[in-house]
C-alpha cells in the first residue's frame, strides 16, 4: 500500500459513492512524472544543458534535412512560441553548439545547423538520455510498457491533436 493506496481509502470510508480510479491514477502519474523530470534534468545538466536546449539539439540531429532548420520548422517541431526558440538559439549560438545561417537568395531566411560541437554533444547526450529512460522505466516488461504507451497515447489524442 502505498500514500495514494491510503488517500484513496480515506476517501471511501468519508464518500463512498465517489469512484477514486481516477484519482489514484493521475495522482501516480503526477508523482512519477515529479521522478522523471528530476532524473532528465539531471542527466541533461552533466551536459551543461537544459532540457528545452537537449530538444533544440536533438531536434536538429535528428533532422533528415543534414541537421538543418528554419526557427519556424523548429518551434513547430517543439511546440514552442517565436520567442521562446529565438531565446533558445541564443543560448546555444553563445554556447558554440548551433550556427544561424542566412540564405543567400534571401538575406531574411535563416536556418539552424549543428556546429561541430554540437553535434559531438547531441550524438554523446542522446546515448546517456535513453539509458536513462530506460533505467527509469526499468520495473515495466516489455509487453507493460507496449500497454502503457498504447494507452496513453490513446488518452493524449483527448488533449492534442495529431499534429
Amino acid at each position: 500500500m502505498d500514500k495514494l493506496d491510503l488517500v484513496v481509502e480515506q476517501w471511501k470510508n468519508e464518500k463512498p459513492h465517489l469512484d477514486t480510479t481516477s484519482m489514484s491514477l493521475i495522482g501516480r502519474l503526477l508523482r512519477i512524472s515529479k521522478h522523471i523530470e528530476t532524473r532528465i534534468t539531471q542527466c541533461h545538466k552533466s551536459f551543461a544543458l537544459t532540457l528545452g536546449e537537449f530538444d533544440v539539439l536533438a531536434a536538429l540531429r535528428r533532422s533528415a534535412n543534414n541537421s538543418c532548420l528554419t526557427p519556424s520548422e523548429l518551434s513547430s517541431a517543439l511546440l514552442l512560441t517565436s520567442g521562446a526558440m529565438t531565446n533558445r538559439l541564443d543560448k546555444l549560438a553563445e554556447k558554440g553548439l548551433i550556427n544561424r545561417c542566412h540564405s543567400e537568395e534571401d538575406r531574411r531566411s535563416v536556418t539552424v545547423a549543428l556546429t561541430d560541437n554540437g553535434r559531438e554533444l547531441i550524438d554523446r547526450a542522446i546515448e546517456v538520455h535513453v539509458t536513462v529512460l530506460d533505467e527509469l522505466s526499468s520495473a515495466l516488461s516489455a509487453d507493460d510498457k507496449h500497454l502503457l504507451n498504447g494507452g496513453l497515447n490513446k488518452w493524449l489524442t483527448q488533449f492534442e491533436v495529431d499534429l
